[in-house]
């Protein structure tokens, strides 16, 4: 399935109701940390209570339960009961606190490996396009910074939501049960507080995902620099370079500082508001007591428990502001896995053995977004064993064919097959395995050099590395080496030259032992002398397999069996190196050029 005009990410809706349903196999624990939650909010609200208590049974007061559940008359055993009370009150509270705090963190590193990994994979199985036109730092955002901000709100966010609710009808219930007018009284400020907390949170919501946006930027300036320092360094770029870090940081603090900016009002003007609420309980709370309305003690709950229902609510909008944020990195996290690989495997997609090697593009029609076609009608055929050389002027589409035979795009018009079979009905697990692929590009992972011949690593003997590395001619280099193959190649294989890279690759592609073996200017990056060892030993690199050698330097290409000649997307030319220079086209002109001719004939 080709999908061109999809976009990379698709929006989501409802992320926050996605991140909970993503904790579904976790209900139980989930469950059991809200609970503790739950307790460990009423016993905290244990205290006001108490001390009410405390002070009615010292006024010769006491609430009834006292004398009537558990026999105690004398006032002073009355106080050592509300001692122990408390004594288990805050022992239970501990216990729960420990409870809902151990029961959400663990479910927060747990929903934070699982997200990271769905993510993860996610990526994995998106196609090349959404590599090459998504900045590599929005995605590592996506994948640690965005993940790590639920986990964030997991943590602390989400306990305090429910916290809230407890206190909301706990607290609330209480100050009814004492004077339903008192209590009214002093609620009255509780709905312009939530109106204005849902206001800033919807005010808030378009500044963080700007936030979001802003990390992801700094991220990829950043990754960019790093891998690029050599080239900062040889260019005496450091300044420049420093600005445009500084330009990328300067977008996320401003944003920031756009949200910081409301965020941080909230908390003052609900503090007036609570202060309106507390201010108008002593009041009428004091004026009844006076009159004998309600006892000294319920007067003192009352005001201890508004104080202690109004004041979580200056942290209203910090914890709003908290679930903005994790809500604007689960629209990012859940767009990543929402969205469906452009290229993916048919329903009834075949599988396939090992393959003879034969290949075969027929009148294939290729572009890449936004672009003119690179490929206009393009066949050729190329039978299993045979060792054919690509070549052509920049530009021409050799390193398109690499992709479309790997199936990392799909092509417009015509087909591209492996053994008669359309590369779009093979599952593309089974598709790459019969393709070893030596890139100009070549990468290596931070490891041993055994670890990156062997890649992956299945299954992979210490005799089949050597026996790889000797075939690759890179093995001398090794042996030169004090640790070996356990010499690490650093970050990227920077430990090695552009040539000892390129031997590693080839010992890699050889160890896989694919039917079909492709060399992408193998030789691009080797000294003469190790270039003129692989050419002579190119026939017996690719003895047993289809070779595919794309080449610049068409000396490495000279002996293969046929050399197909790439022009306008089109196969301009097919034949021996001898035929085609006979001809005196293309090839001729490219072989001219390089082989001195052309020098030689102006000289003369």
């Amino acid at each position: 399935m080709n999908a061109p005009d999809q976009p990379l990410l698709q929006p989501v809706a409802k992320p926050m109701w996605r991140l909970f349903s993503y904790l579904r196999p976790a209900k139980l624990n989930l469950s059991l940390a809200t609970l503790a939650s739950v307790c460990n909010k009423v016993l905290d609200l244990a205290p006001p209570i108490l001390t009410g208590w405390l002070i009615d049974v010292i006024i010769r007061q006491p609430p009834g339960f006292i004398e009537g559940w558990f026999g105690i008359v004398e006032p002073f055993h009355a106080v050592i009961f509300l001692a122990v009370l408390t004594v288990i009150i805050f022992g239970l509270e501990s216990l729960s606190q420990w409870g809902y705090a151990y029961g959400f963190m663990t479910l927060a590193q747990g929903m934070q490996h699982r997200l990271r990994m769905d993510a993860y994979r996610a990526m994995q199985r998106r196609e090349i396009r959404f590599f090459e036109e998504h900045r590599l730092g929005r995605t590592l955002s996506m994948l640690n910074d965005d993940v790590n901000q639920l986990e964030r709100f997991l943590n602390n966010g989400f306990n305090e939501l429910v916290q809230l609710v407890v206190l909301v009808l706990f607290a609330g219930s209480v100050m009814i049960g004492i004077s339903p007018l008192l209590a009214i009284a002093g609620l009255a400020p509780v709905p312009l507080i939530v109106w204005g907390s849902l206001k800033f949170s919807k005010m808030l919501e378009p500044r963080y995902v700007k936030v979001r946006e802003n990390v992801g930027e700094v991220a990829t300036r950043l990754e960019n620099n790093i891998g690029g320092i050599l080239v900062i360094k040889s260019f005496t770029a450091e300044d420049f370079e420093a600005g445009r870090v500084e330009k990328a940081s300067e977008g996320y603090r401003a944003a920031n500082t756009h949200a910081i900016k409301l965020s941080s009002v909230f908390v003052p003007l609900i503090r007036m508001l609570i202060a309106a609420g507390f201010a108008t309980v002593i009041i009428l709370g004091g004026y009844w007591a006076f009159q004998g309305k309600v006892t000294t003690g319920q007067l003192v709950l009352f005001c201890m428990m508004i104080q202690r229902f109004l004041w979580p609510l200056t942290r209203l909008g910090q914890t709003f502001d908290e679930y903005q944020r994790a809500k604007a990195g689960a629209a990012r996290v859940f767009s990543l896995l929402d969205t469906p690989p452009a290229i993916q495997d048919a329903p009834d997609a075949l599988s396939l053995e090992r393959a003879r090697g034969e290949v075969e593009f027929r009148d294939v029609i290729f572009q890449y977004r936004d672009r003119e076609e690179v490929l206009r009608g393009l066949s050729f055929h190329v039978k299993p064993g045979e060792m054919v050389g690509i070549a052509g002027p920049t530009g021409a589409g050799k390193s398109t064919l690499i992709k479309l035979l790997l199936r990392l795009y799909d092509v417009q018009r015509g087909a591209v097959c492996i053994d008669g079979h359309d590369v779009k009905r093979l599952k593309q697990v089974e598709l790459r395995r019969q393709i070893a692929l030596v890139s100009q590009d070549v990468f290596l992972f931070h490891g041993t050099i055994r670890e990156n011949i062997a890649y992956p690593g299945v299954n992979v003997t210490d005799d089949q590395v050597l026996a790889a590395s000797t075939a690759a001619h890179f093995h001398e280099f090794v042996a030169t080496l004090p640790q070996g193959y356990d010499t690490m190649v650093g970050e990227r294989g920077i430990k090695l030259s552009g040539g000892q890279r390129q031997r590693l690759s080839i010992a890699r592609a050889l160890l896989k032992n694919a039917p079909i073996l492709i060399l992408d200017e193998a030789t691009s990056s080797v000294d003469t002398e190790t270039e003129r060892i692989i050419q002579q030993n190119l026939a017996e690199l690719v003895k047993g397999r289809t070779a595919l050698v794309i080449a610049h330097r068409l000396s490495t290409i000279r002996n293969a069996d046929r050399i197909l000649v790439i022009k306008d997307g089109r196969l301009g030319e097919e034949g021996t190196h001898d035929s085609l220079v006979e001809q005196g086209g293309v090839y001729a002109d490219l072989w001219a050029v390089q082989s001195g001719t052309v020098e030689q004939e102006v000289s003369s």
